[in-house]
């Protein structure tokens, strides 16, 4: 049988405390992990549609990149690539949905790989977009020298670096492990650093995500983009003013789905550096915010497709030739099956 401890019962004569015991707010426990039913069940649905948004369309921006017969641009390496960063950054989703509802109910194991994959596919999900916005950079602003620059060796070798990169960079979800605080009522998978200073390292860590993961690939993309969009409005073309619109689409809509979890990410390094002074409302509010924000990134890897390809005349023309090739295999083996089995149905008296 547990008893549950009181404070307040400290002033009390019986314990013999002449002196009044105060409690202290920020030595208190805070229940963090703890989120309204209602808006846990409404983020999990989001996750969820989320989760079968991404997953079908990287398939499909894989399938007819994957497929062409044609030589591929650096760009479309590139998508390749991004295509399969955000089909396995999906692919955690369905636990996180699962743990908005009923916690962690995973081995540690599962804790450390998903948070790696996850961190891995963070960092090059943001990296292939800054390749893609270097490459149409030179493609239209530097158009004379860009057969020479942008060889396929160099954008595979410029691939392999940036999974490395990535996978470098996302070591540290290493720390990752299942942990349940006292006043927790479900286990959690979150940052556990036992050696040297809790504070340091996550200052450290989130440094990196937020220089090399945001803020540096934001500067390259803005620049990037910025002289594209110049060069584009001192020409004349309905296919460049297109690109023009796509562009604009681009960066809005990577701020939109990333600058919210990295400003979230950033308070809440500073409440637990001590920096901003906090109480558990603040706490659990912040910590409530990073869930939220949290989902609106995971965003990102569903609206990829229809940003880089959808958009794209040039991926919807290779895109309409697979299906009708597609269809056309389908309508012959149809008409030959359709030819056999009417002759079967001719001999055999089919009903129908």
């Amino acid at each position: 049988m547990s008893y549950i401890f009181n404070y307040e019962d400290l002033n009390l004569t019986s314990y013999d405390n002449l002196t009044p015991y105060i409690v202290d707010p920020k030595t208190l426990s805070c229940d963090l992990q703890r989120m309204p039913p209602a808006a846990a069940k409404i983020l999990c649905v989001l996750l969820i549609i989320i989760f079968l948004l991404a997953i079908p369309g990287n398939l499909l921006v894989g399938w007819v990149v994957g497929t062409s017969k044609q030589a591929l641009t650096p760009s479309d390496v590139y998508l390749f690539h991004l295509t399969i960063s955000d089909f396995l950054m999906a692919l955690t989703i369905p636990c996180s949905a699962v743990n908005l509802i009923q916690g962690w109910v995973f081995e540690d194991f599962l804790c450390k790989f998903l948070s790696l994959v996850f961190e891995a596919n963070f960092y090059t999900s943001i990296l292939f977009l800054t390749c893609i916005s270097v490459d149409r950079y030179l493609m239209i602003v530097r158009a004379s020298v860009s057969h020479r620059s942008r060889q396929w060796m160099c954008s595979r070798f410029l691939c392999a670096t940036v999974w490395g990169l990535g996978l470098a960079l996302a070591l540290p979800a290493l720390f990752n492990g299942v942990s349940e605080p006292r006043a927790a009522e479900r286990i959690i998978c979150g940052e556990i650093f036992d050696l040297g200073s809790a504070t340091s390292w996550r200052t450290v860590i989130r440094g990196f995500r937020h220089i090399l993961g945001f803020f540096l690939p934001l500067v390259v993309m803005v620049i990037c983009y910025s002289v594209t969009i110049t060069r584009l409005l001192r020409t004349r073309g309905f296919r460049k003013h297109r690109a023009m619109k796509v562009i604009i689409a681009v960066v809005t809509v990577f701020l939109l789905c990333w600058t919210p979890y990295h400003i979230t990410i950033m308070v809440d390094t500073l409440l637990r550096a001590d920096v901003i002074q906090h109480d558990c409302s603040v706490r659990t509010s912040v910590s409530g915010a990073l869930t939220a924000t949290h989902g609106l990134a995971l965003f990102h890897s569903c609206i990829n497709p229809v940003l880089y390809a959808f958009v794209g005349e040039k991926f919807r023309s290779k895109m309409m030739r697979l299906v009708r090739r597609r269809a056309g295999q389908e309508r012959a083996s149809g008409s030959r099956f359709s030819r056999s089995t009417s002759q079967t149905s001719e001999g055999n008296g089919a009903l129908l």
